[in-house]
Order: C-alpha cells, then sequence, then structure tokens
C-alpha cells in the first residue's frame, strides 16, 4: 500500500501543522510515513508545499503525476501543483482565494474559480468554501483541519477517523481541541459532489 498527498497554500494556512496531524495519524495506524516541506517566501503569504508519503515508500518527494490527494488550501496554489497529478487523483480544493499583495487593487488578474476547477477537471474535485466551514467552526485558522476532515471521507484513504482525532488532540493547542474537532466534523460531513 502507498498513499501520495501533497498540500499546498500560502504561509499561515496551517498547512505544517496539517502534515504534521497526517504523519501522526499514519504512525498510530501502524504505517511507515515520509515528508518534506518546501516554503517559498519565509513569511505568510508565500507558497507552502508539502509531500507526505504512506506505506511502502524510500523518498519524501512525491513524483510528478503520482499523487493521489491534493489538498489546496489557496486555488491558485493547486494549479502550481499540477504537474503531480494524473486522472485518478483527488483535489481537494479551498475555493476562497487569498490574493497576493502584488495584485492589491487588481483582483481582476486573478483567475475566476471556475477557470482553476476546468484546469483541473481531468482528475476528481471536491471545491467548497473551507474558510467559510472553518468560521463556522469558531475560528479561520482551522480551515487546516476543515480540509483534513473532508480528505479523511474519501473513500481511498486509508487512515482510520480515530488515529487522526488522536492525533488533532495531540498537535493542536490544547485550548483548541474542541474547536478543533469541530472545525474536522464539519469538512468531514460536508456534502459535496465529485
Amino acid at each position: 500500500m502507498k498513499v501520495n498527498i501533497l498540500i499546498t497554500g500560502v504561509g499561515g494556512q496551517g498547512i505544517l501543522l496539517a502534515s504534521n496531524v497526517l504523519g501522526k495519524a499514519a504512525i498510530y495506524s501502524n504505517y511507515n510515513v515520509v515528508g518534506v516541506e518546501t516554503h517559498g517566501m519565509a513569511q505568510r503569504g508565500g507558497s507552502v508545499v508539502s509531500h507526505i508519503r504512506i506505506g511502502e515508500v524510500y523518498s519524501p518527494l512525491i513524483p510528478e503525476g503520482e499523487a493521489d490527494f491534493l489538498l489546496a488550501f489557496e486555488p491558485l496554489e493547486a494549479l502550481r501543483q499540477i504537474n503531480f497529478l494524473n486522472e485518478e487523483s483527488t483535489v481537494i480544493l479551498n475555493s476562497r482565494p487569498i490574493y497576493p499583495p502584488s495584485l492589491k487593487g487588481e483582483i481582476w488578474k486573478y483567475p475566476k474559480i471556475e477557470k482553476i476547477t476546468k484546469a483541473l477537471e481531468f482528475c476528481n474535485i471536491i471545491s467548497l468554501d473551507a474558510t467559510d466551514l472553518a468560521k463556522k467552526a469558531g475560528n479561520i485558522r482551522t480551515l487546516n483541519v476543515v480540509m483534513l476532515g473532508v480528505l479523511s471521507s474519501c473513500k481511498n484513504f486509508p487512515l482510520p477517523e480515530e488515529s487522526l482525532k488522536k492525533a488533532i488532540t495531540e498537535t493542536v493547542p490544547k485550548k483548541t481541541i474542541d474547536i478543533n474537532l469541530k472545525a474536522f466534523h464539519l469538512g468531514k460531513n460536508h456534502t459535496y459532489t465529485l
């Protein structure tokens, strides 16, 4: 068994925390796990990518065309990782953009979400406003855990819910455990179409 998960977004969205949760959950489920992160600008707003490989793998980097899942916390960042996808890949796409500072006042230059999903239509797409679900959970910073909840509901995702919840409670700050578990369940139970 081998599962390749790519997480992408911009700095400050909790990509590294989500990666840590997946890594711990894989260990709790008795799977081998390796991973690596790459950072764009070393500040909030820069591109961040995390590779998580579960199972019988030896390199932490996912080969091009071999991602099973792409969690895109920001829509445009999904396009930057398109070369890792194939027709069997599942993309979980947060439809709420974060406009780069360089486009301030020039929002029309950011591609419409429909153009982004059209470019990704060769694979399975779950598009949702995860930012809104995070707000409903009580804190926009739980976006990453909402996305993990959606991932946990995918049919080919191997990690059990209990391992993920244990990893969440051991990774997030103690005072935010309840709100993060609520965010996880909102993502898991969100109705979406493939």
